[in-house]
């Protein structure tokens, strides 16, 4: 299977060239030419597997250029026991007769950007190989949260390749930050950007665009790839779990093979979504897939409106992870509603450059109603269902995950639709504990963040993570800060060029 750039569909690569470069030349973002189908047969027979097993399968059909057995190894690499406090992998937990959570952060740094985090640096590493590369390949990051420390976590001490990653300096939790400043590892940097998520995501793909600066990258050695979900092989590991969660559904019985079913994702960057809309074109049996957002509604806006609008105030919310205006993955939508029409993704693309907006035509905007519902939140109502649902359940939702289940409300009142609906669980509420026990008691009783880990554990009769409750007796190893302006000569500092 070859891949293509949104805005050229004449630069056709393979799998292992697209994980390996994850940007196009183009600035465009790589996707497959076809989507690859899976019959009701196939997904029925995904019962009697395991997560590695379901994997394996799924990955297979996008990766044709990979052999069985090293997908296989990537996949038991990443998903093992070691790294996963479940053996499911990816569990699933009935909150009542039509709505279920699938809990995708019980891997090694409790989010779910470790269910694609843990694999690509093997995907990568198989990529580099097969294509012959000899440079050394430099992971950049911008981050929002989660992916920053799942990226550190997953290319640490990975041989042949180094890792930078940039966060926003005020825009990610205590808990966040203290994971990412403290993690080991001789491949590793990190540094704070004085702006939010856009601007570290501007930042980066500035220096991928650079052609003078990674033509010098080159010649000392060095080439430059992604493990933001921009990078395919970070985002064909989450088509995995929407098959698993569907698989699990009608292995207890839940639902009925060739049953419909909607998922709610929490999204500001639209990858984790998009796979779900993956997942449906392969032939996966969905109805709709709501797309959450908080108070950074501009996913809302443009599913409802058709026009994509990031000129509005960036809010900083108890959901940071979803702080974004521009939806990086919402590109690949674009090609894939247009059927590959890369003039007009690259004219769009242009426009929200130079303008900050674009508006799709009513044909594309009729095709993406089709399947999504935009619903948003503020930080009040995230809070208050939190509250609500604990009361309720003993059910204990972080930030991101609240933001899904009271959109799932809206979207119930407005369409009563009683489809059963699978939320995306995306983080665990000890990485956000002082918003939650904000939630639930009104305030914690002390500012500090591991007092409020054992404080929420006390609250929910939960136990911390083990990765977080280590994060307290790790030193501080990283400092630096800088402007956004001056990302391009953090990089080069990292890597001794400067």
């Amino acid at each position: 299977m070859q891949y293509r750039s949104t805005r050229d569909s004449n630069t056709q690569v393979t799998s292992a060239m697209a994980i390996k470069t994850g940007l196009a030349p183009d600035g465009g973002l790589f996707l497959p030419e076809t989507v690859p189908q899976v019959s009701l047969p196939e997904i029925e027979a995904l019962c009697g597997m395991t997560y590695n097993e379901r994997a394996v399968d799924i990955l297979s059909r996008f990766l044709t250029d990979f052999t069985q057995e090293e997908i296989t190894t990537c996949v038991n690499r990443a998903y093992s026991r070691e790294k996963f406090e479940t053996e499911e992998i990816a569990p699933i937990f009935k909150l009542n007769q039509n709505t279920y959570f699938l809990e995708l952060w019980h891997g090694p740094t409790c989010a779910f950007k470790d269910m694609a985090l843990q694999i690509l640096p093997h995907l990568l590493l198989k990529s580099i190989h097969k294509t012959g590369e000899t440079k050394e390949v430099v992971i950049l990051v911008a981050t929002s949260g989660d992916t920053g420390k799942a990226a550190l976590e997953g290319f640490k001490d990975v041989a042949g390749t180094r890792i930078i990653v940039f966060y926003p300096a005020d825009g990610v939790s205590d808990i966040q930050k203290r994971q990412m400043v403290t993690q080991d590892g001789n491949n590793v940097d990190v540094a704070a950007v004085c702006g939010n998520f856009d601007d570290a995501q501007n930042g980066v793909k500035q220096i991928f665009t650079d052609k003078d600066y990674n033509e010098m990258l080159a010649q000392n050695g060095f080439m430059l790839s992604s493990a933001n979900s921009i990078n395919w092989g970070r985002l064909v590991p989450q088509v995995v779990y929407y098959f698993s969660a569907y698989a699990n559904l009608l292995k207890n019985n839940e639902v009925k093979l060739g049953d419909k079913i909607n998922f709610v994702v929490p999204t500001g960057n639209f990858g984790n979504i998009l796979a779900a809309y993956y997942a449906k074109e392969m032939g996966l049996p969905v109805n709709r897939l709501i797309c959450a957002s908080n108070e950074n509604n501009v996913l809302t806006d443009f599913i409802k409106t058709g026009v994509y609008d990031k000129n509005r105030s960036f809010k900083t919310t108890v959901s940071p992870s979803m702080d974004i205006l521009i939806s990086s993955n919402l590109e690949r939508l674009l090609s894939l509603a247009t059927n590959g029409d890369d003039g007009q993704v690259k004219a769009w693309m242009e426009n929200l450059k130079s303008t900050g907006k674009y508006e799709v035509s009513a044909g594309v905007k009729q095709k993406i109603l089709e399947t999504f519902w935009g619903g948003f939140c503020d930080d009040d109502d995230t809070l208050d269902e939190i509250n609500r649902v604990f009361r309720e359940t003993s059910y204990v939702m972080d930030t991101h995950t609240a933001v899904a289940k009271r959109v799932l409300n809206q979207y119930a009142a407005e369409t009563g639709d009683a489809t059963k609906t699978v939320i995306c669980s995306t983080a665990s509420p000890f990485k956000f504990s002082d918003s939650v026990l904000t939630a639930i008691k009104g305030a914690p009783e002390t500012g500090d963040a591991f007092t409020q880990l054992a404080e929420l554990a006390e609250t929910a009769q939960a136990s911390i993570p083990k990765s977080l409750a280590e994060l307290k007796t790790k030193p501080v190893i990283f400092r630096t800060t800088c402007e956004k302006d001056e990302m391009v000569d953090v990089v080069s500092q990292m890597l001794n060029l400067a």
